[in-house]
Order: C-alpha cells, then structure tokens, then sequence
C-alpha cells in the first residue's frame, strides 16, 4: 500500500519552517511590502512549465519569493484598515482544517466540523449577549455577513406581506424602504446592491457617526404605512470607533415595523467586555448581526460570521433542496442553509480554537487591550507638534490630522515610506486623516512607543521649511 501521507512530509515541513521564520520576524521587518507587483509578476510569472517538479522545492519557492511583496498584517506595528492578527491557536487550527479538507456544508457527512462550528456559534451567541436561538452562518467576511444578514431581512419584510421572493422574486415586488447611517460602511450599500434593493436612504449622524435618533425617527415617519422596511445600525464606525444608540435606534425601528440589521465587523466584540459593554448597550434587541472574526477575535483569514434571530428567514433565504443532498428536517439544520455557499471550508474551527484558548475572560481582556493601546496612540500622537486627534476615543479607532489635507498626507506617506509603522490614510468628515485602527494581539507598550515616535519623526521632517 502507498504511503501517500509520506508524500506530503517534506512539503510540510517547508511551509512549517518558512512560516515559523515568517512569524519569528515580524517584530523586526519592515511593516510594508519591499517589492511592488509588477515586480513579484516577474518572480511568479512567465510560461506555464512543460514539466513539474518537487513539492518542497515548490515551496521553498513560493516562500522566497513572496516575502518581499508581503505586509507583516501580523506585526504589532501594523494598524491599517481593520486587520487583526492570528492567535496561535486560530492559526494551528487553520492548519489543521487545511489538512482534514472537510466539506463543512453537511452536518451528517461531516459531524466533526458540523459539530466544533456548532460549539462554536453556541460559545459566540452566549459571549455576546446574543439570542440562544438565533441562526449562526460562517462566511468569508464582514461583507458577507453583512450580506447573509441582508438576505434574512428581505426575505423576512416581504414575506409579512404575503410576498415569497423565493418563488415570486424581486420583479413587481413592493418597495423595501432601507435606511442607513450617513457614516455606515461601505460594505452595506454593496450587499444591498448584490441583493437588488438598490441605492439606500442615508440618515444624518452626529460628529462621530453615530446615526441620530431623531432624523431616524422622522425618517421612519416617511414611510407609508404597511410598507415594509429595513433599518440598519453600525457597532464600531470605521474612523471614530462610535457605536449607533441600540437602545433607542432599536425600539424606535421595531415600532415601526422595520428588521434591524447591525454591522458590527470589528465592534461586536464589544459585547464581550465587561468594561466596553454599554457600547453595545440595546444591540441584542436587534434582528441580525454581522462581524468579522479575523478583526478583533484574530482568527485567521477568512472568517465572517452572520446572526439571524429568526432561523426561518436565514433558512428560506439561502436552504437549498437536492435529491442528493442530506436533509436535517428534525434538527438544527445544515451549515449551507445559513450561508451563500454550498460547499465551503470549516471557517468556525479556528473560532472554537481560539474561544476555547482565551476562554470568556481572555476574550474581554483582549478587547480591553485593543482599546487601551488606542488610547494610547491617541494620547502620544495628540502631544506631537501640530497633530490633532479628531475622533473620541472609545474603541479601538483614532484619526489623527496634521493641519491641512497636504500636509497630512504628506506625514502619512513619509511614515509609510520608512517602514516602522502602517496606519492608512483616509478622508473623515471632509478631512484627510491618518486613520489608526488597532488591532492585533501582539501589540504591547513597546510597539506603542515605537509607532509614536515613528510619527513624530514624519511629522518633524515635514515640518522642517525646506520639505514644505
């Protein structure tokens, strides 16, 4: 009998050692990339070869060249976008879920994952003060969650009105009234584009972002009686960190008729603190949810998860029916009935890992953590000559400007080109800032000091009169 286990030893053990030397150097590389793509198509491109060649070989390759085109997201000086990193444990169970390559679609054919994603959606609803009941889908992302969410609440709106857009579809359908932040991610308006609700009715927010109780209120006003209507609130705006009032934004949208979709990629987890838990205060009250394991639970890529409260509407808005697939008519249902995916990979098994290694009190010590080094890089950037921290500093966001917009992006692309550091620059209420998200585990104190004087330095040699 061939030992194919054997065959796949020495490729193994080549990916294990340049990932451990990847990882053991993150703290010492340069954050940013060294190569651009054009030159990395060079590396990788060219004909396709006539002949292969070994597995390890392929490897040692593929490592060589790519790290000098890769962004150490894993640094603790990294605080672009919103990017967590990977905790041990999410990572080694990633691996393993590789290895195993489990169809985590079908609960009976696969009971191993089924069952540890199960787990899994059970530890999550109980972590963040979630309905027991509620569905729990694992897709790619924040996007996707957001769009499986979405996907509930069309089904949900129009089905009490006695219209099945599952056989009677979109076309002649009443209008669906969805209401928005005018700071809400832009990840929104693309799942309601995907899904064919069209451009939605943005509703003014405060200084931070956080949607207005009273324009909500008179926006709801608007809409007719008995037409139906989705409101949707944001956990964590993505420039200031401030969360949508749950306690009043809910009420006033159920009196109304309207499902509450909550986009809480990176702020969900707020949930989870007990020091940071009046931030998501009323947020349970919501009809679903979506976030994005890979931010601030640092999970690995890719890992969005979806809450439905209703398993009906989740269920009727992505089951599908084959005379070879396996039925689950007397149970919790299977994972593809609570996604946009057929098939796909065992995405929750990393989330077990890492729940069950950091345990309820690891979870809300993370987040506290997260958000005490952003108040950090606040108070540190802010003492820095002729920089302004725009944002309150209640989560794990800080935008940060230099005067004017060329002078700003001026210190954003000085900090990048040297490499220490990464914050992504962007444009806030009008405003091009330096955005600052953190979001990894590893980041400590030290990381902290490093990065505040990396941007003191963009910004003294901006200052100087010969660079302005």
């Amino acid at each position: 009998m061939t030992d194919h286990g054997a065959d796949y030893t020495r490729a193994l053990e080549r990916a294990w050692h340049h990932a451990r030397d990847w990882l053991t150097r993150l703290d010492s590389r340069q954050v940013g990339p060294r190569l651009g793509i054009d030159e990395l198509g060079r590396t990788f491109g060219g004909p396709l070869p006539e002949e292969g060649c070994d597995p390890a070989d392929v490897i040692d390759a593929l490592a060589i060249g790519a790290e000098p085109g890769l962004m150490a997201i894993g640094s603790g000086r990294f605080f672009g976008w919103v990017m967590g990193g990977t905790l041990p444990a999410g990572l080694a169970a990633d691996w393993l879920v590789s290895a195993w390559d489990q169809n985590a679609g079908m609960r009976a054919p696969t009971p191993a994952t089924s069952a540890i994603e199960e787990c899994a959606a059970q530890w999550l609803l109980d972590l963040l003060g979630l309905p027991g009941g509620a569905d729990v889908g694992f897709v790619t992302g924040a996007t996707m969650a957001n769009f499986t969410g979405l996907a509930a609440a069309r089904f949900s709106v129009l089905d009490r009105i006695g219209w099945d857009v599952g056989t009677q579809g979109l076309s002649g359908a009443p209008r669906i009234h969805v209401l928005v932040g005018a700071e809400r991610h832009d990840t929104i308006d693309a799942a309601l584009r995907y899904l064919g609700l069209g451009r939605p009715t943005p509703v003014a927010a405060d200084d931070q972002g956080r949607i207005l109780i009273t324009a909500l209120t008179a926006a709801l006003d608007r809409i007719p009686d008995g037409e139906p209507a989705i409101v949707c609130l944001q956990a964590g705006n993505l420039h200031s960190g401030a969360f949508d009032p749950f306690a009043e934004a809910v009420p006033a949208a159920h009196r109304h008729g309207a499902w509450v979709h909550v986009d809480g990629a990176f702020g969900l987890w707020a949930a989870a603190s007990p020091r940071r838990r009046d931030l998501a205060e009323g947020l349970d009250g919501a009809d679903s949810w979506a976030t994005d394991a890979h931010k601030t639970l640092n999970v690995p890529y890719d890992c969005g998860v979806a809450v439905v409260r209703d398993p009906r509407a989740m269920r009727a808005a992505f089951g599908v029916q084959a005379s070879y697939l396996p039925t689950d008519a007397d149970g919790p249902g299977n994972p593809f009935e609570r996604v946009p995916e057929l098939s796909r990979r065992a995405r929750g098994v990393p989330v077990w890992a890492v729940l069950r290694s950091l345990g309820r009190t690891g979870v809300g010590a993370l987040v506290d953590r997260l958000c005490t080094g952003a108040r950090a890089l606040a108070d540190g950037i802010g003492g820095i000559e002729g920089a302004e921290v725009l944002n309150e500093v209640v989560y794990t966001q800080v935008c940060v400007a230099f005067g004017d917009d060329l002078r700003t992006a001026a210190v954003t692309a000085r900090l990048l080109a040297e490499g220490t550091v990464w914050m992504s620059g962007s444009r806030w209420r009008g405003r091009v800032v330096l955005r600052i998200s953190v979001s990894n585990w590893v980041t400590d104190d030290q990381d902290i000091l490093r990065s505040v004087e990396a941007v003191r330095r963009a910004a003294c040699e901006e200052h100087r009169p010969e660079n302005r």
